[in-house]
């Protein structure tokens, strides 16, 4: 098994790929398969962003492992006018919705709720297949709404069993 503890900078070469969604690159506890199939377990430090494209790991055993974003359903946004997709995007982030902004669109993870609301707000939407990489906010950290300080919020961890493909 893989057992990757450390992100580094990048590399040059490498000797697997881990395919991953936008889920599964916000998780500092994973186990999943590298993409030549063998078996991984992702244990890095806790309260780091997500994982981004083009990330590179590196093994217990010294191999460097590159981060590739895994395409997603997605809604690209777009709209008439800058004032018309601030408004869009200002009604995303008052859902906490991840929200991936480029130049004169938005992207989203497929919704048929959001999209009903953004046909609402004029905005047009279109289903596409594509990396998904959203901005990870202004202040960092995790997202939750404990009312305990920081020092009393654990995310617990969430393993599988190694080995078993579903």
């Amino acid at each position: 098994m893989l057992v990757i503890h450390r992100k580094v900078e990048t590399h040059p070469v490498w000797s697997a790929e881990l395919h991953l969604n936008f889920e599964a690159r916000s998780k500092s506890r994973l186990r999943c398969f590298s993409h030549e199939g063998e078996d991984v377990g992702l244990f890095l430090e806790r309260g780091q962003p997500p994982l981004r494209d083009g990330d590179f790991l590196q093994a217990q055993d010294g191999r460097i492992v590159r981060v590739c974003a895994s395409p997603e359903k997605l809604l690209h946004v777009t709209c008439p006018n800058a004032f018309e997709l601030t408004r869009a995007a200002y009604h995303l982030g008052n859902r906490h919705v991840a929200l991936q902004v480029g130049d004169g669109w938005l992207r989203l993870l497929d919704d048929y709720v959001l999209k009903a609301m953004l046909d609402q707000l004029g905005a047009t939407t279109e289903s596409i297949e594509a990396p998904f990489q959203p901005e990870h906010g202004a202040y960092g950290g995790g997202h939750h709404h404990s009312r305990a300080g920081e020092e009393d919020f654990n995310y617990a961890p969430r393993l599988h069993q190694f080995g078993v493909r579903l």
